[in-house]
């Protein structure tokens, strides 16, 4: 009665595994001229025992095996950012009981429910509500907390006026944590999280990080957990590198990068999943005689402006590299930076990331590739580009 009394004419429930009675109930409801509202009744993997027990697991799923339906793993494959981000932020919540997890409707992919289990009282799932985690968040840091929230980066798009006004221009000791970042492929094209560096990077008081490996993932959850103001952690889906992470965390010097490889005739500052690929070009662009460095930027905001400087001035050559659409990314970040700096005029520029385009569906491979974000295709570009 509740949606009669709004006007609608209620129509349900309907069993939603009965094809043939919900198309004739939809045919029907077509005919009508006022507002409808059909009330279909569905069960997540419903006849496949395994799902129907553990729904979130076969939310989106690989290869499994369908007599178990246990999920079919790479031999010896790396722990995944998400494992890497669990264990983690449980470590460092053993030690500070005034740390708070939150995320909306996804503990599983985010990696939150060991957390779940071990802090009852400390997490708080608010279900498909961004907005609202963002907000009390913002509640719990006003109140001397130190919430973590845990989200899709996709997913913080939903909650943007909330980051803005109820966290950042407060200046309150929000950590964001956008899983899958960058490329997802497999989730769909409405799942890629290519924007966050863009809309992160225009607030005031946030600082915004992403790390080389889950080594590195580890000391930024430390770090941001350190800071008094706003703070952006992205890191991408899948496997980390398999880097040891057994090293004693410690706190990273905000806006600082690092040279991982000295360059004499280009310098490549790569941020966050793009590292890994900014190494592979550097020994591409070593076969065909260019000396390229390599930074690993650690932060898009605020810009380590200083090394910037010395880098530029060095080779007079520079390549960016992100996952992240080029607008308001951190290639034109590195830009603008050079231009304060007076260095653009000397400086040739090159900046790789992802157009002004919607990313299709597939796999990252080959969305890599055909952005131009591999390692082949990027180096081919720089050779080209700057052989002279």
């Amino acid at each position: 009665m509740f949606f009669e009394d709004l006007g609608f004419t209620y129509i349900g429930p309907v069993d939603g595994h009965d094809i043939t009675s919900l198309v004739e109930i939809l045919e029907k409801a077509k005919e009508l001229q006022k507002p409808v509202l059909v009330h279909v009744v569905t069960k997540k993997g419903l006849g496949y025992k395994p799902a129907e027990q553990n729904p979130d697991e076969f939310h989106g799923t690989g290869p499994f095996d369908i007599a178990t339906g246990h999920k079919i793993a790479k031999p010896n494959a790396a722990k995944t950012y998400t494992q890497v981000f669990s264990e983690t932020l449980l470590t460092l919540a053993a030690k500070n009981k005034q740390v708070v997890a939150l995320t909306a409707a996804m503990p599983g992919g985010t990696g939150l429910t060991p957390f779940a289990k071990a802090y009852p009282t400390r997490f708080f799932d608010v279900g498909i509500a961004e907005q609202h985690a963002v907000t009390m968040a913002a509640g719990m840091a006003c109140g001397g907390l130190k919430p973590v929230v845990v989200l899709y980066s996709t997913f913080c798009q939903r909650a943007y006026d909330q980051v803005l006004h109820d966290v950042c221009l407060q200046n309150l000791p929000v950590v964001f944590c956008l899983d899958r970042a960058g490329l997802v492929g497999d989730d769909g094209n409405t799942h890629h999280g290519v924007f966050d560096y863009s809309f992160m990077r225009m607030l005031p008081n946030m600082t915004i990080m992403a790390p080389k490996d889950e080594n590195e993932l580890r000391h930024m959850l430390y770090t941001a957990l350190a800071q008094p103001g706003p703070i952006t952690l992205r890191y991408p889906r899948g496997s980390g590198l398999g880097v040891n992470c057994s090293e004693q965390l410690t706190n990273l010097s905000i806006g600082k990068a690092e040279i991982l490889k000295e360059g004499r005739d280009i310098y490549l500052w790569a941020i966050g999943s793009m590292v890994a690929i900014a190494l592979e070009v550097a020994t591409i662009l070593a076969q065909r005689g260019i000396s390229a460095g390599v930074v690993n930027a650690r932060f898009v905001k605020p810009l380590d402006s200083s090394l910037l400087r010395q880098t530029a001035s060095t080779t007079k050559r520079i390549a960016t590299l992100e996952e992240n659409v080029l607008v308001g990314g951190f290639g034109e970040a590195v830009l603008e930076s050079l231009n304060k700096q007076a260095l653009l005029t000397t400086t040739k520029v090159l900046n790789f990331g992802i157009d002004d385009v919607f990313v299709p569906h597939g796999k990252r491979e080959y969305l890599l590739k055909d952005l131009t974000l591999d390692a082949a295709g990027i180096a081919d570009k720089i050779f080209k580009t700057f052989r002279d």
